[in-house]
């Protein structure tokens, strides 16, 4: 007994000490952080309504179809074949897609799933320096990935799982491609009877992403001072065509590490906290926390609920302005931070009959502070 209570103090303390290890992880060292240095952030959006109203804490918990895009070894603790859609309206009128298929087999103990998601925009019209009200052409972006998991049980305690992805980025007239391996571990148990979860996920480790394409192609116009041949006066028409060359672009990998523990755990109902630890290539270390309630076969029915939160703190948003000053009011600026983002919450309900089939909807709003509050929209098919 004593030993089960030292044991699950130090889980909780663990889940307390994460923002605090990552805090200092932030505080030390010089900051060469290579913000805004990555292609295909889209990557990093998540794929469904439970995931965005956990955070990164998702990772520890990922062990239904969301799994294959947060921690692909959670994922092999599927026991049915699911899919599963979602809808994420993003910023600027921007649209995330998403949609996945998992399929439990070799007696339930691997996994092998599906996923495909988009991102961007459509029709938007092309501006100038030299013809500010536009050119009267327009342009959209569309970046997409296409992704396929295999996630295995090793024991009744340990999962691993991997997935390889192909990632597309067409912006406007130019295009480049990309490669990316995700690897994911899960590890649960019990810890006083209550269920503990541990991951480790390393997510869109792989090639640079090179541009190309008609867009880079350009012409340059000859000038009769300069490029006229000896002995003559007049020169071609014809300008000189010209390839721009750009840099390549490394995409957002991210390495994760989450805890997550039953402090509630009754036959129908839980409630789980969570922490995690995230380390980004475009960003310093970060952290986030969040909860889960869950009540299941209410009134002895198959009607179940869920309600989430979480908090993600981002060190991005964190900014100094010391040096500028306000050309207005010539006032220095100070420290600043966005304090409005980071926070998430959400639900979602489901029925499911005793055949095995089960529907369910899930929804979750992520506050972006000075960008505005986002939505995402979740379907799940089980059978």
């Amino acid at each position: 007994m004593i030993r089960f209570s030292m044991l699950k103090g130090a889980t909780v303390a663990a889940l307390l000490l994460i923002p605090a290890i990552a805090s200092a992880q932030s505080a030390t060292g010089n900051d060469n952080t290579g913000y805004g240095t990555t292609a295909a952030e889209f990557l990093l959006l998540g794929a469904n309504a439970r995931g965005m109203a956990l955070g990164g804490s998702y990772a520890a918990v990922a062990t239904d179809i969301g799994g294959l895009n947060a921690n692909p070894g959670a994922a092999a603790l599927l026991k049915r074949p699911v899919l599963q859609g979602s809808q994420y309206s993003y910023v600027a009128g921007t649209t995330f897609n998403w949609g996945a298929v998992a399929l439990p087999f070799g007696g339930g103990s691997s996994v092998i799933g599906f996923q495909l998601g988009s991102f961007g925009f459509a029709d938007q019209p092309v501006y100038t320096a030299t013809q500010p009200d536009g050119t009267g052409s327009f342009y959209s972006v569309s970046e997409t990935f296409v992704a396929m998991t295999l996630a295995k049980n090793f024991s009744d305690r340990f999962s691993v799982g991997i997935t390889a992805k192909g990632i597309t980025d067409n912006l406007g007239d130019v295009s480049g491609s990309a490669f990316a391996v995700d690897f994911g571990t899960h590890f649960h148990s019990q810890l006083g009877g209550k269920a503990v979860r541990f991951a480790f996920s390393l997510l869109n480790l792989g090639t640079n992403m090179a541009y190309g394409q008609q867009g880079l192609n350009q012409t340059i116009a000859r000038q009769n001072t300069k490029d006229t041949l000896p002995g003559q006066s007049t020169i071609t028409a014809l300008g000189v065509p010209v390839a721009y060359l750009t840099s390549e672009f490394h995409l957002p990998t991210i390495f994760r590490v989450a805890l997550a523990y039953d402090i509630v755990s009754a036959k129908d109902a839980k409630f789980t906290i969570m922490g995690e630890f995230n380390q980004m290539s475009s960003n310093r270390g970060a952290f986030g926390g969040g909860g889960e309630f869950t009540a299941d076969h209410i009134a002895g029915t198959g009607f179940g609920v869920a309600l989430r939160g979480s908090y993600t703190y981002n060190p991005s948003l964190s900014y100094d302005n010391t040096g500028f000053t306000n050309s207005v009011t010539n006032a220095a600026y100070s420290k600043g931070k966005d304090t409005q983002a980071g926070i998430a919450y959400g639900a979602g309900i489901w029925m499911a009959a005793k055949s095995g089939f089960q529907l369910g909807f899930d929804y979750a709003r992520r506050r972006m502070g000075n960008l505005g509050d986002t939505d995402f929209y979740t379907v799940t098919l089980g059978w």
